[in-house]
């Protein structure tokens, strides 16, 4: 494999800008940047980072909110060949360490409110400064000119959300990137028309691989916000600069649960992405009932995987609305047991991943990674059905399926069931130890509105055998969650476990 023949990250955006270099490329704020403008200012900081004495292969952290620069430095670190390393910007103290720590990133790009934040010993580039302007990364260096990365060279560690254990680097190439920015745009029907708006952290895979990068690699006009506010959201819409959305379901879910939802003239958004963790069936259906011709996609996924690896296209969802759809186009995906063998159609078990999209395995986990990958396949952890016309549902994690009894009970089946009733506005379903049960169904409720925990256990006996049903139902203000709106069930296993 030789250099040069440009299938790399940055790659996706000197062709973009060749091809359209006077096309807005990006918006953020009050600024804008055409493809040629975008490609040059990534040359320029490029330079301004390998003169900071950095190396070919040097990972670098970035701890910043959304941003033009965020983007800036990302894909400056891909046309310089250094190592990105996202870090999610609400981390602080031993979680932020350890991620920066752990990479061995000898250089962060932050914003400045956030330097102080990072261990004394780290070295800082401001990615702008305290006005929000663009600082370092838009000096006045010459244009990068060196050699350009291989396709097999790392470009990006991506950590894992540590939903169940200290998060993991993922080794991403440039090649398994790119791949999966094709996979993204055939199977999203992504196009150079498309308005769409980036609110989700860029420091996550959904947010910047499958979205961000794939528009920018067909040409289109891309918005970057700061974070999915509800107002700004529909104020765009109802403005018509947006007509593509991807968020999480706990996005979605605050929108439809919205005074004005009802109201507000929504017509102009044509496609709603959502991914990230399970939505609820209930909220799909309150959606497609309020916008009938709003054309829905289910990506799902994990950082391993660049993170596309499956689609539920708009045509799809029918008579399947749980399901998170067929394997896009570089995924190949089984469904197998504890040994490794295949079930037959239509039986819970793992599903695993063969595809030029995964990562090379954790960053200085050499153990961890030979459990994740073997015989070949890259073992998810997710549990999940495939049917006979090869869509695959996913029933739980495998560390979330809840042992009742000797039964085993899918958290989400029950969580769909409790979501049907009007005064659950989320609900997390986890098991805790017990004496009897073993585990014992318990549904973890945010309520909307005044209810008991009578009305919601006998409320899910209605819909689902008596020994799926919660044994227990505890009331909260919030789920914890990640930024990428993955609830922590960790979380609440160690909080309420020691209630139990």
């Amino acid at each position: 494999m030789t250099p040069g023949h440009g299938s790399t990250v940055d790659g996706v955006l000197r062709r973009s800008a060749r091809r359209t270099p006077a096309r807005v490329a990006v918006e953020y704020g009050d600024r804008s940047w055409t493809y040629g403008e975008l490609d040059e200012a990534v040359s320029r900081a490029a330079s301004v980072l390998l003169d900071q004495g950095l190396a070919p292969g040097d990972r670098v952290g970035a701890y910043g909110h959304n941003s033009d620069a965020y983007l800036i430095g990302f894909l400056a670190c891909a046309r310089a060949g250094l190592v990105h390393v996202p870090v999610n910007h609400h981390l602080t103290g031993d979680d932020l360490a350890y991620i920066v720590g752990q990479s061995g990133s000898s250089l962060v790009l932050t914003d400045p409110a956030l330097a102080g934040r990072l261990p004394g010993t780290v070295r800082t580039v401001p990615l702008r400064d305290a006005a929000g302007s663009l600082l370092a990364l838009q000096a006045t260096a010459p244009a990068h000119d060196g050699p350009e990365p291989r396709t097999d060279h790392l470009v990006q560690l991506l950590y894992t959300s540590g939903t169940t254990a200290l998060p993991k680097g993922a080794m991403m190439t440039h090649r398994a990137l790119v791949h999966e920015y094709l996979s993204a745009i055939t199977a999203l029907d992504l196009g150079a028309g498309d308005r769409p708006v980036h609110a989700l952290p860029l420091y996550h895979s959904a947010q910047m691989h499958v979205f961000l990068l794939p528009y920018l690699a067909v040409g289109a006009t891309n918005i970057i916000v700061d974070a999915p506010d509800g107002d700004l959201l529909l104020d765009l819409i109802e403005a018509d600069r947006v007509d593509s959305v991807f968020a999480p379901p706990t996005v979605w879910i605050g929108l439809s649960h919205r005074p004005d939802f009802a109201t507000r003239r929504l017509d102009g958004l044509r496609k709603a992405y959502y991914g990230a963790s399970i939505m609820p069936v209930p909220v799909l259906e309150r959606l497609r009932e309020r916008l009938p011709e709003l054309a829905l996609y289910n990506c799902f996924g994990q950082s391993e995987i660049g993170p596309l690896a499956t689609v539920l296209a708009p045509e799809e969802h029918k008579g399947r609305m749980d399901s998170c759809g067929r394997t896009v186009l570089f995924v190949d995906a089984r469904v197998v047991d504890e040994d490794g063998k295949d079930v037959p159609d239509g039986t819970p078990g793992e599903i695993v991943y063969r595809s030029p999209q995964l990562c090379e395995g954790y960053w200085d986990k050499p153990e961890e990674t030979a459990a994740a990958f073997r015989d070949g396949w890259f073992h998810s952890g997710d549990l999940a059905v495939r049917d006979a016309h090869g869509y695959f549902t996913i029933v739980d994690r495998v560390k979330d399926v809840i042992n009742s009894g000797g039964v085993l009970v899918a958290s989400r089946q029950v969580e769909d069931a409790l979501y049907t009733h009007d005064a659950v506005a989320e609900v997390a379903v986890i098991g805790l130890p017990d004496e009897r049960w073993i585990e014992a169904v318990t549904a973890v409720v945010v309520p909307r509105g005044e209810v008991t925990e009578d009305e919601l256990v006998a409320h899910a006996r209605e819909k689902l055998a008596r020994f799926k049903a919660p044994k227990r139902v505890v009331f909260v203000d919030e789920l914890p969650r990640n930024a990428s709106g993955k609830i922590l069930k960790r979380e609440l296993r160690d909080r309420f476990g020691r209630n139990a």
